[in-house]
């Protein structure tokens, strides 16, 4: 079980994630993430298209462009009828806020090794997946996502959950009720 001190702090860097969340520019969820070691912010991201590329809600990214004309019932005016919520996803431009976060340190040199990473949603398969392989040790979010329905892939994204607890039961999970008591620091 998480202690007083490490719920409070888990709350302050949630909410750095929420304000981080206020500059994404996707047309679908919009998600923060903060990559944390030693109680310290190693870097940030949020979900958007790449460095230099045009803003996914300026219409840099064909399927969200596609999956929110679907939602307005424009489906004629789709480039693709299989950018459906849920499918194509290996066709999206933008880059989740999670893998944002772990490419930034990466680029600007920064350990990931042992770090803790905040995200407003809980990470989807492929960024549970990355986080695991750039050392992350915990993962903690605010909203859960729906990876999978029942069956093998969400019985594979399970073990990778389980697969960080190994060493601390305790490791991804959903932010607990915050504790009553200042941010101690």
């Amino acid at each position: 079980m998480s202690s007083d001190r490490q719920i409070r702090r888990d709350h302050y860097f949630m909410e750095i994630a929420r304000a981080v969340r206020a500059a994404a520019n996707c047309l679908g969820s919009q998600v923060g993430a903060v990559l944390v070691l030693d109680d310290h912010i190693v870097s940030t991201g949020y979900n958007g298209t790449p460095h230099g590329f045009t803003n996914c809600r300026d219409g840099g990214c064909v399927r969200c462009r596609d999956r929110e004309l679907h939602r307005q019932g424009l489906v004629g005016e789709m480039a693709d009828p299989e950018h459906l919520p849920g499918r194509g996803l290996d066709r999206c431009i933008c880059v989740h806020a999670e893998q944002n976060a772990i490419l930034a340190a990466a680029r600007f040199g920064l350990r990931s090794d042992g770090a803790t990473l905040y995200t407003t949603l809980s990470p989807c398969f492929g960024c549970l997946k990355e986080a695991i392989q750039a050392g992350v040790r915990r993962i903690v979010y605010e909203l859960e996502y729906p990876v999978a329905p029942e069956g093998a892939v969400a019985e594979q994204y399970r073990a990778l959950a389980a697969h960080l607890c190994r060493d601390d039961p305790a490791a991804f999970g959903a932010l607990l009720p915050a504790v009553a008591g200042p941010v101690v620091r």
